[in-house]
């Protein structure tokens, strides 16, 4: 019973959260904080920020508890109400519909892939999207030494539809060239209470490399 309720939980949030469709479209196209919109779309140009974690963030990582993706050494620092879902080779899933969820997939790529490259497109999209008002933020963003492309979704049409914080990187390790992609996400009303857990939570990750 209890992996049946698990099973349910977890297909929830990715439904929720449409991850899905999004790993189809962003594996080629992430954030609190500044807004970047003037900034260069070139992976090789514009600023790199690193995270500034307010008083309220800091107090929020001070209680959480760390919790491992094993298989991928990655970890996270995750409040009280955030329960285990799925934690596989390639998806790392943790939450739960009142609070929230951590999403986190690996993609393994050929080690040709123009990781740089692809980079670029992403963030140049993610512009494209601020633009459109569709992103609240886009930045360039370091997490544990790690640059990635950081955005926050604009609070969607239907209040009870999700909104996400994302983070999309590459990482070499273990031989492996893996792209990143990180979220966390509630529905669209709920943002705004949770935007402070979210940094604390993704500005906490730490990433094994090499």
């Amino acid at each position: 019973m209890k992996s049946i309720l698990s099973l349910g939980a977890l297909m929830f949030a990715l439904t929720f959260c449409g991850i899905g469709d999004r790993l189809k479209s962003l594996s080629g196209s992430g954030g609190t904080g500044s807004t970047n919109s003037s900034a260069p779309a070139s992976a090789g140009a514009g600023s790199t920020e690193k995270p500034q974690l307010t008083p309220a963030q800091e107090s929020i990582q001070a209680s959480s508890s760390e919790v491992k993706w094993e298989q991928q050494a990655i970890s996270w620092k995750l409040p009280a109400g955030w329960p285990k879902m799925e934690a596989m080779k390639e998806s790392f899933n943790y939450g739960s519909p009142a609070n929230g969820f951590l999403i986190a997939s690996i993609s393994v790529m050929a080690s040709s892939f123009p990781s740089d490259i692809s980079m670029d497109a992403t963030y140049t999209s993610a512009l494209e999207q601020l633009k459109q008002g569709k992103y609240e933020t886009v930045r360039w963003m370091d997490i544990d030494g790690v640059r990635g492309v950081e955005w926050v979704e604009a609070m969607p049409e239907d209040k009870d539809g999700p909104r996400r914080h994302q983070w999309i990187a590459f990482r070499t390790y273990q031989g492996q060239n893996q792209q990143l992609n990180i979220m966390v996400s509630t529905k669209g009303s709920n943002f705004d209470k949770q935007r402070d857990t979210f940094a604390a939570i993704m500005y906490s990750m730490k990433i094994a490399k090499g």
